[in-house]
């Protein structure tokens, strides 16, 4: 069969199916919003034979996709009652459900479908998290409002009218106004999801903002703004953790580049520095606290105030501990996981490329000299909208590779925090260089000063079509760090991803830099 014919196949079908649907919204939903059964009517605008047709619903790429279908308790007990293992949700009380690998591909599924027949096993018990879809709950880009949009993930919604959509989103947010609806999501907050830039607004709901926000934030929290850099760099200073080996995550871009994706947020007691994210499943700490007293002790509060905020759920933890604080905080109670390390390598090495060791590298730093006009210069803010373009090029350019799903989803996060760098790199203390190839730009690096000797490499991107172009941009890098006083390169971790691994390890580091995540023990 032609691919793009049976595509376009299925667009028309859910295009027809479509516009019937604007007018009597398909079938209506009962559904259990509490423990006492009560049961209230969702209308549905996507029909049966669309979903049957669909590639999408209930499979994910990744084991702990933040896409996982959310069980409220009483949720919990009918599917369970309808055949799926309490063993796969975590927290009884509500929890995203664990998933299964795929049988008969890739990725993993909901333990509920059924990948042979593409039917869900408890569909007329489904949550409420599946009966939305493709509408979805989420948050604002601040984190201040629930917003009620459509998922353009979903084919069916892609071809819909949008007249249709929008006359149906009306009809959901009027469903979740309902007091027992309310109730159970204000009781599941997270049932709101984060922000997803492919997921257009319908209407904001601002009766569940009103009755969410209170809990949503502990009041001692602070946004985490490009302000607040100076305030990092001291706690950094008087918790004297930097040194030439330290991580890369002691810095304050390493995470202010991602606030896009996740809410960041800080307090400070007693001089010491706490940094919190909120990811989908609650709160953790992507770095250690930073301050003078017993770090066992500021970890003993860290972990206090996280289980204040997610209760028993398992998202509770600090993450990017180094080794030498390992060692202090080996105790009763706490658990380690080791975390992939940073890459750190001797900059004269990487600079000069010399010996058989380094042969292909320099050969092709050597090849993209010979064959092409290369150019270097600061990076500058009217260079933003070039480099955003670079940017897609390139993640095209990996995506046509042999990368898999998790590399893909990793490009699509990383597209939001290269624009942050470009709009705010000099307020956070990065330095940017644009590399052009007969004058128009082909890669772009910005890195930052860990230590006085140690320089680390944050974003680098070049166009892979032009023959040892990274290569080059790579060496003049290490050249130009070490003419600074640069002695170390760190060129951070590898994301679990085998060709960047691959990448890494063949530039010879010196060390690379475990990092370990901790959790306390549940009895």
């Amino acid at each position: 069969m032609n691919v793009g014919r049976a595509r376009d196949d299925r667009k028309r079908t859910f295009l027809a199916t479509a516009r019937r649907a604007s007018y009597d919204w398909g079938s209506m939903d009962l559904i259990t919003v509490d423990s006492k059964q009560t049961m209230r009517v969702l209308p549905q605008l996507v029909p049966d034979a669309a979903c049957f047709r669909c590639d999408v619903c209930c499979r994910f790429p990744e084991a702990d996709s933040f896409l996982r279908p959310y069980f409220t308790s009483p949720e919990i007990n009918d599917a369970v009652a309808h055949g799926i293992p309490e063993s796969f949700f975590p927290n009884k009380s509500g929890s995203q459900v664990d998933l299964v690998k795929n049988p008969i591909g890739e990725g993993y599924l909901c333990p509920a479908f059924d990948a042979t027949s593409g039917r869900c096993g408890i569909y007329d018990v489904r949550p409420l998290d599946c009966r939305l879809y493709p509408l979805a709950l989420m948050w604002d880009e601040s984190g201040r409002d629930v917003l009620l949009g459509w998922d353009s993930k979903c084919p069916f919604m892609c071809d819909a009218p949008s007249s249709a959509i929008f006359e149906y989103g009306e009809h959901v947010a009027a469903f979740l106004a309902d007091e027992a609806i309310v109730e159970a999501i204000v009781a599941h907050p997270r049932l709101i999801g984060r922000f997803q830039e492919d997921v257009v607004v319908l209407r904001t709901l601002p009766h569940l903002t009103v009755r969410l926000s209170p809990q949503q934030v502990d009041s001692r929290l602070q946004p985490l703004t490009a302000s607040d850099a100076p305030c990092f760099a001291e706690a950094l200073e008087r918790a004297q953790v930097l040194h030439h080996d330290t991580p890369a995550a002691f810095a304050f871009p390493y995470h202010y580049i991602w606030s896009s994706l996740l809410p960041y947020r800080w307090m400070e007691s007693d001089r010491t520095w706490f940094l919190f994210a909120q990811s989908p499943d609650g709160w953790f700490m992507p770095l250690p606290p930073l301050g003078v007293g017993p770090l066992g002790q500021a970890v003993e509060q860290a972990f206090s105030l996280m289980c204040s905020w997610n209760g028993p759920l398992p998202v509770s933890r600090i993450e990017n501990v180094m080794e030498s604080q390992k060692r202090l905080l080996e105790c009763d109670g706490l658990q380690f996981r080791r975390k992939e390390g940073d890459y750190l390598y001797p900059v004269g090495a990487l600079a000069a490329l010399a010996g058989d060791r380094y042969k292909s590298q320099r050969a092709l730093c050597n090849r993209a000299a010979r064959e092409q006009a290369i150019t270097k210069e600061p990076y500058r803010a009217d260079d933003h909208s070039d480099c955003a373009l670079l940017y897609r090029r390139w993640a095209e350019q990996k995506c046509q590779g042999n990368l898999d799903r998790m590399g893909t989803l990793l490009l699509e996060d990383a597209e939001a925090a290269h624009a942050l760098v470009f709009r705010e790199h000099e307020r956070i203390g990065l330095s940017g260089t644009v590399i052009r190839v007969n004058q128009a730009i082909a890669a772009y690096t910005f890195g930052y000063w860990l230590t006085p000797e140690t320089w680390c490499i944050l974003l680098e991107v070049a166009d892979r079509s032009i023959s040892g172009l990274a290569q080059w941009v790579f060496r003049d890098t290490c050249r130009t760090a070490m003419a600074q006083g640069a002695v170390y390169i760190n060129t951070m971790e590898d994301a679990g991803l085998p060709g960047l691994r691959a990448a890494k390890s063949a530039y010879r580091p010196s060390a690379v830099l475990d990092t370990w995540v901790i959790t306390r023990m549940t009895t």
